[in-house]
């Protein structure tokens, strides 16, 4: 290639799923360094009916997570999928090293702020009891379907996954 152009680089600030170093391997093939981070003016929420948290701006709240560092374009692009139309990329600036310094991060945001659907708070240590491992089986389910010419957007991989596991419990 011989161009001397350098390749944006992104950082992304996760605070669901996506802290499971497998769930990045799952997506990305790697498990990029990372530094804990805080998110401020900004609030995690548990989604009723899904097992995946969201965040939505409020003032003087602040959401506890990692910034993954290095992320490429392409890489981007699988997040952007994988997020899907339920949440938007906005750019905030996180806190690392003790808060003591800021560092500039795509995240993603709950789109609809007013969702009556968010309640309470999201726990990552009871979502890598309950649901990490079925989650990871959705995860690699749509990575095989981007790679796909027409692929299912990842919330329908989401509810075919999770309908599928309804009915086995419902149906054994």
């Amino acid at each position: 290639m011989g161009s001397s152009v350098p390749t944006p680089i992104s950082n992304v600030f996760v605070y669901g799923s996506l802290l499971a170093d497998d769930v990045v391997r799952a997506l990305l093939g790697r498990v990029p360094s990372s530094s804990p981070a805080v998110l401020p003016h900004h609030q995690r929420f548990s989604i009723k009916g899904r097992v995946y948290p969201a965040i939505i701006p409020v003032e003087d709240n602040k959401v506890v997570g990692k910034v993954l560092l290095g992320i490429t374009p392409p890489e981007l692009h699988i997040l952007d999928e994988f997020e899907d139309v339920e949440y938007e990329r906005a750019t905030v600036d996180v806190l690392v090293k003790d808060d003591s310094e800021k560092l500039e991060a795509y995240t993603y945001v709950w789109e609809n702020k007013t969702d009556p659907n968010l309640y309470g708070e999201w726990d990552f240590e009871e979502w890598k009891v309950l649901h990490m491992e079925d989650f990871l089986k959705m995860t690699k389910g749509f990575m095989e379907e981007l790679e796909l010419s027409d692929p299912k957007t990842r919330v329908a991989t989401y509810d075919l996954f999770y309908e599928r596991i309804d009915n086995k419990i419902s149906n054994p």
